[in-house]
């Protein structure tokens, strides 16, 4: 069983999937640092120096001065904000694997658009298919 367990470990599926588990985690940290650090700062700049992360509604009925606050007091809270910025962080990503999928197929259809190098052409005598280096036909003898 531990053999198999091996075989099918090693096997190139599985060792792509777990590549591209590890490079997706870090590329979602890294637009979860565009969208928090970036572009959501002078988003809530625009609107009136909002802190998207801090826009929480408190569920307790006690008013607290910021949301830190409202957790560290253990107060239910619907952090609004944050949703905000998870859903911005979310369309960019899609964005971004969107845009690679198509540059993908666009370079797939391009490689499928060139034609293969021909190999055989046809004899003008009997119209059969042969090798493009022949000089006499294999089927009518005839010399090219």
């Amino acid at each position: 069983m531990l053999k198999e367990f091996r075989v099918f470990i090693l096997r190139g599926n599985v060792l792509d999937l777990a590549v591209a588990v590890i490079i997706g985690a870090s590329f979602g940290k890294i637009v979860t640092s565009l969208v928090n650090d970036i572009i959501m700062p002078p988003i809530g700049l625009i609107l009136g120096k909002v802190d998207f992360a801090n826009l929480y509604v408190d569920l307790s009925g006690t008013p607290y001065p910021s949301l830190a606050d409202a957790q560290a007091a253990g107060a239910a809270t619907l952090n609004y904000g944050a949703f905000i910025n998870t859903v911005v962080d979310f369309v960019l990503v899609a964005a971004v694997i969107f845009v690679l999928i198509k540059v993908f197929q666009r370079a797939q259809a391009a490689r499928a658009e060139q034609p293969a190098p021909a190999t055989a052409k046809d004899c003008p005598f009997c119209l059969s298919s042969i090798p493009i280096k022949a000089t006499r036909c294999a089927f009518c003898t005839s010399q090219l």
